[in-house]
């Protein structure tokens, strides 16, 4: 499922075009999680946010809102019919139950975005291969209710939100492109947070797209830096394999290397700390205890903020003139 994701994104780093010229005094962080099928971790995220005040991001692959028939229909640029590297929903309960998430999640607060449909490793489809993976997404989005025999339950303002309301992009296994950031910027989304930098990095925002990159932080004994993302801790600690006999070191290696990649931040220049998740708990629940021992932490404090990716644009992009050095646009 994550095949190679901390290998190829290593290669990339943000754009030094239309860097944001200041960051904001709250210190930011911003949590999001790809996949978000689980629906046990559905519940357990919007527990964890509304305990902490936190505002999640959730990356949404739209396989797992397909049922048979969309399965059958379903084709990613240069693979087969059917074919999902992450799987597809076994049932219409399964996605019922999923879109009460997706919308609540919405309504609470939270930021839905899209990590495309089959998780595929488009790092060499073209710029029209993205655009149909794109219309892929929203098109499923568009006719789920339908699709399950439920379109009496459809929320009045569910077209609406799938039309203007998934204003954001991770790709699967964080692989970029040119032709990926043409496609996002000519379907009119505000950001893309599908980058590495090292270490945290304001974003960037080149022809209208905010370019987010989750950042190297040091972890562990000899302080070697990894990407600050689940998947990525998950190899570190045990090569990819589950270990539950050891997910209290485990988490405490984690904790230990967000939090001091939280407190540089917050004690230093105050830029906006990216962690990311997904809806699995590897390592017997290691990382998602983790992150709920930080967000307890931190998200309560006056000079901290929490937030989603469309929020901590909208905060970053609130100076004085309300503009961005190097942009004519305000989010």
């Amino acid at each position: 499922m994550f095949r190679s994701l901390f290998l190829s994104a290593l290669a990339f780093s943000l754009p030094s075009a239309g860097a944001f010229a200041e960051t904001p005094k709250q210190q930011l962080l911003l949590i999001s999680f790809d996949g978000a099928h689980d629906n046990a971790l559905w519940q357990k995220s919007r527990d964890m946010a509304k305990r902490t005040g936190a505002r999640f991001t959730y990356f949404l692959s739209c396989t797992f809102l397909m049922n048979a028939d969309a399965r059958k229909a379903y084709q990613a640029p240069g693979h087969k019919k059917g074919r999902s590297n992450v799987g597809f929903a076994q049932s219409g309960e399964e996605i019922r139950t999923r879109l009460d998430h997706i919308w609540n999640a919405h309504l609470e607060g939270h930021d839905i975005g899209s990590h495309a449909c089959g998780h595929f490793d488009g790092k060499d489809w073209t710029k029209t291969e993205w655009t149909a993976e794109f219309r892929t997404f929203r098109q499923t989005l568009a006719a789920v209710w339908q699709g399950i025999g439920l379109k009496a339950e459809e929320p009045a303002a569910w077209q609406d939100f799938v039309t203007h309301g998934i204003v954001g992009f991770r790709a699967p296994y964080l692989s970029t492109s040119k032709a990926l950031t043409d496609a996002e910027t000519a379907d009119g989304f505000l950001y893309d947070a599908s980058l590495v930098t090292k270490g945290p990095r304001p974003p960037a925002e080149q022809d209208g797209l905010v370019r987010f990159g989750l950042p190297l932080i040091p972890e562990g004994p000899q302080q070697r830096p990894v990407i600050g993302m689940d998947y990525n801790l998950f190899v570190r600690h045990s090569v990819g394999i589950e270990n539950p006999s050891r997910s209290q070191e485990f988490e405490e290696r984690t904790y230990a290397a967000f939090k001091a990649a939280f407190d540089k931040q917050y004690d230093g220049e105050r830029i906006p700390l990216q962690l990311g998740f997904h809806f699995v708990e590897m390592n017997g629940g290691a990382y998602w205890r983790a992150l709920d021992r930080l967000l307890s932490d931190v998200c309560h404090r006056s000079d901290v903020a929490c937030v989603t990716y469309p929020e901590a644009i909208r905060r970053m992009k609130q100076d004085e003139n309300g503009k961005v050095a190097g942009s004519q646009s305000a989010f």
